[in-house]
């Protein structure tokens, strides 16, 4: 490799490296303090992952010290592994701070960290003075105000643990006075405020002795008990499960003896049952957790109130309160208010009518209660239900895309799907009726009499008809349905209202009287059926009555005026038509007979006497010879000639269904004939026949 690209290589990694190791983690804590004591949990505090350090190999690089510190690996927690002392750490008294470095380095990826844990000095050592003896030498001529330095005392301690004033014992020669140094140390001087004289004291001992007062304080509950949260999660899934710890909790009190001990509980409303417990981890840590199964849309946040007492007389307390949010998994489906819709929708209706709003509801949150409605695909009569209704999948609307007729398709019944955004997602279904009313939309129609449309019904009765005697009867049908299809007959016009009656229900016309001479020969009636819709619809129907005399009389001169009587009425015309019609149709008969018989072939030699046998076959052939030979009126001509010539026709089916026998047989001898003479009868298979 190029030495020069090897450089510009190793200058990137280094600087990435110290792009990493740029953040510096501060901890405090005193000197002293014994081994095991956790520090902080450097997982949380640096945004690692607990679970994670044994295997990224973290360790501890410390910079010029020895190991004070250990990480426990299997929870990220910094703790004392030997005791720290401040004095040793740190001899000089240049600055009052004094610091332990080192780095945090964890692998998978590589990661380098910067701790400094400042070391705070506590008031371990005493005060000394370098001699224990201090002499000096003053001329009796001083005078009152004089000074003399003598050397200070030492205290391995800094600030406001250091030396902060001298005393002197009582003296009426001497006093001292304390001056301090731009460095804060002090130093002390001896003035004279009297004047010596040696005759009467040669020597002064201002300092000539000292002792050690060991003073006991007494203390007083005076501090609080204090809570200090370490870790906290303020967010936590609903499905997360029993045991989960939420927090990480110290208690402390200055004070000591029993005022110094402490008591941590969850302070919370006496009819409120809190899912959570507190604990004891290790001396004054607690771990919060979970004791229960959280569901969110039951409670969506806790308000936890920690509560902390020492045991002095009285005691005091102190109140924490953290706010715990629980985070919505989809763990519900939607679910709609009923189970089943019924929706009533009168036919003949416009496309794109709105029938419903489908509504369904989804306690969670966000994505979770983002619903989308669907029709669940399902066909009648090879039509698809989203080719007869759409649904808006945001709103549930649903709409009818087309125009239904009760006559056609009285209901529909389909299943409607609302289903969530979440993940998975969860669905439910509901059942939709769709019942279509009628509308009176359909007229009767007149079906008896039947007559063309817009055709004149043409009735004949005799005119001797008695009262109540039934004219014709005129039913309609309605295609509606119940009140709509209900059919009610009145007279919309007739020409004597007092001779016919019309039932208004069944539609039989009756006559009221018998006719008279002075009635007219031909009666109009105009029939209305009108059904029972809103509005009502109707069909209407002519007839024309006509009466005819059953027998006519022989009117003489005697008599008054003779009523004229047409004798070719329209009945008499029909009665010729068909007579004349039965006429052709026997003179037909009788001359296919006169042919058949003309036709009819020579009996068989080996038949017996007095019998005739004829072999039908139902083939293409046959068919071919003549239509009349195959067809069954033949073989009615057939019987009818041989009867009366006193035969019986016998027509037996062949043993393979390909044909059948026809046989005539005299009348005397169809009595007689036993089954040898019936076996003589010609039999021929269809395969002999031409």
């Amino acid at each position: 490799m190029d030495p020069w690209r090897g450089r510009q290589l190793s200058f990137v990694v280094l600087s990435a490296l110290w792009i990493l190791a740029s953040a510096v983690t501060r901890y405090s804590i005193p000197e002293e303090i014994p081994v095991g004591t956790v520090i902080a949990n450097i997982a949380t505090d640096l945004g690692l992952d607990a679970h994670s350090l044994l295997e990224r190999k973290v360790k501890l690089d410390y910079i010029h010290s020895k190991k004070y510190l250990e990480i426990n690996k299997d929870t990220g927690e910094l703790y004392i592994a030997e005791k720290i002392d401040r004095e040793y750490l740190c001899p000089a008294k240049a600055s009052s701070f004094c610091f332990l470095k080192m780095d945090v380095i964890i692998e998978n990826p590589i990661r380098i960290f910067n701790i400094e844990l400042e070391i705070m000095d506590i008031n371990d050592n005493a005060p000394q003075f370098r001699r224990e003896r201090i002499s000096l030498d003053v001329s009796e001529s001083a005078t009152p105000g004089e000074r003399f330095s003598i050397t200070n005392a030492v205290d391995a301690d800094v600030g406001e643990n250091s030396i902060e004033t001298y005393y002197l014992s009582d003296s009426d020669t001497f006093t001292i006075e304390i001056q301090s140094g731009s460095d804060g140390t002090k130093y002390v001087d001896l003035v004279l405020k009297a004047s010596l004289d040696r005759e009467k004291q040669a020597v002064v001992n201002p300092l000539s002795g000292q002792c050690k007062i060991l003073v006991f304080i007494t203390d007083l509950n005076d501090n609080h008990p204090e809570i200090t949260i370490k870790s906290f999660q303020c967010l936590i899934k609903e499905n997360d499960p029993v045991g989960t710890v939420i927090a990480v909790i110290s208690v402390s009190d200055r004070d000591s003896g029993d005022n110094g001990k402490v008591v941590l509980s969850i302070h919370n409303a006496p009819s409120t049952i809190l899912p959570f417990a507190l604990n004891k981890s290790s001396e004054d840590f607690f771990e919060l957790t979970v004791t229960e199964s959280l569901d969110r849309e039951v409670k969506n946040s806790y308000e936890i109130t920690l509560h902390v007492t020492d045991r002095g007389t009285p005691p005091l307390t102190d109140n924490e309160t953290i706010i715990l949010t629980i985070q919505d998994i989809n763990d519900n489906a939607p679910s709609f208010p009923q189970s089943l819709y019924t929706i009533h929708l009168m036919e003949n209706n416009e496309p794109g009518m709105l029938l419903a709003s489908l509504t369904a509801h989804d306690p969670d949150l966000n994505e979770n209660q983002y619903l989308v409605y669907v029709i669940i695909e399902k066909e009648i009569a090879n039509t698809s239900m989203s080719m007869l209704f759409s649904i808006n999948p945001e709103n549930g609307n649903l709409y009818a895309l087309c125009t239904f007729d009760y006559e056609r398709e009285k209901e529909f019944l389909f299943h409607i799907e609302a289903r969530d955004s979440g993940l998975p997602p969860l669905s439910s279904n509901v059942t939709v009726h769709i019942i279509i009313l009628d509308q009176n939309d359909n007229t009767p129609l007149i079906v008896s009499p039947w007559r063309p449309q817009g055709a004149v019904i043409e009735e004949v009765i005799p005119r001797s008809s008695d009262k109540g005697s039934l004219v014709t009867k005129v039913i309609a049908l309605d295609a509606d349905s119940m009140q709509n299809s209900r059919i009610t007959y009145q007279f919309l016009q007739i020409t004597d209202t007092t001779l016919f009656s019309l039932d208004q229900y069944n539609g039989e016309i009756r006559t009221t009287r018998m006719f008279s001479y002075r009635d007219p020969r031909h009666q109009h009636l105009v029939i209305i059926a009108r059904d029972n819709g809103d509005p009502p619809r109707s069909a209407t129907v002519t007839i024309k009555i006509s009466t005819v005399e059953q027998v006519v009389t022989q009117f003489t001169e005697t008599t008054e005026v003779p009523i004229e009587y047409d004798l070719f009425t329209d009945l008499n015309l029909y009665l010729l038509i068909g007579l004349g019609s039965v006429l052709f149709l026997l003179l037909i008969t009788i001359l296919v007979i006169i042919v058949l018989k003309c036709q009819e072939p020579e009996p068989s030699q080996a038949a017996p006497q007095g019998r005739n046998s004829i072999i039908s076959q139902r083939n293409s052939s046959t068919i071919a010879d003549s239509t009349l030979i195959s067809s069954d009126a033949y073989w009615y001509s057939l019987f009818l000639a041989e009867t009366r010539k006193g035969k019986v026709v016998v027509r037996q089916p062949l043993p393979n269904g390909a044909g059948f026998i026809v046989s005539s047989i005299p009348g005397s001898a169809a009595l007689t004939e036993t089954s040898a003479s019936r076996s003589s009868t010609l039999q021929e298979s269809s395969s002999d026949l031409p």
